[in-house]
């Protein structure tokens, strides 16, 4: 295991049990973003936020200015620079080097999408590829502790419905994450959610070596 990922697992860890705590950003198209970097509570975004920067830091000196790097456009704190959407959040951080895709060659599903789930924000297009649930078995051998998933929804007008950490115990994968229905921080074992919720694929993510940033 490499260290980012032993770092992500223990810190990821360190969290379970947090309650999760819905619309924990403010800001909005008519009120100005406040940025908010606290560890009481989390959703499923500022989780993954939340762990990587403290694994990106070091310590917790950092941990702020590298938390507005993952979750702004630019690491700029502004409501119209916040990556709202996933697709988005994936983009951009792919882009400063922060995250690095994989499994793009089992994505064979092409989705077209309409984001339009936030108001006061321009409805926008997107294009984005995802492998689909029957085909994740051809991925597993190539899926790490740390790595990050991301569940693509079946609506028109949305791309990603949720996200978390994936963690590999033996030949098992576990989705560590802040679920909404559980209202915590919680491990849960990836097979019974994929069982459990429709979806039109799913895209994974791995964060990166500090060293290489």
């Amino acid at each position: 295991m490499s260290g980012v990922a032993a770092r992500v697992e223990s810190i990821s860890g360190r969290f379970l049990g947090y309650p999760y705590l819905p619309h924990s950003l403010v800001g909005s198209a008519d009120a100005p973003e406040v940025f908010n970097d606290s560890l009481g509570g989390f959703d499923c975004v500022t989780y993954i936020e939340s762990v990587l920067a403290l694994v990106y830091a070091g310590k917790t000196k950092g941990f702020s200015s590298i938390l507005r790097r993952l979750r702004y456009s630019d690491g700029k704190v502004d409501w119209t620079r916040r990556n709202h959407y996933m697709t988005q959040w994936l983009n951009n951080n792919a882009r400063h080097g922060l995250i690095g895709r994989f499994g793009l060659r089992s994505a064979t599903n092409r989705k077209k999408r309409l984001l339009n789930v936030v108001p006061g924000l321009p409805a926008r297009r997107e294009s984005f590829s995802c492998i689909p649930k029957k085909n994740l078995a051809a991925v597993r051998p190539e899926i790490q502790t740390g790595d990050l998933i991301f569940f693509a929804s079946t609506r028109s007008n949305l791309d990603v419905f949720h996200c978390g950490i994936l963690i590999r115990q033996g030949d098992e994968l576990v989705l560590r994450h802040a679920s909404r229905s559980q209202g915590r921080v919680v491990d849960q074992d990836l097979a019974s959610f994929l069982k459990e919720n429709r979806m039109a694929g799913v895209l994974l993510a791995r964060p990166v070596d500090r060293s290489r940033w």
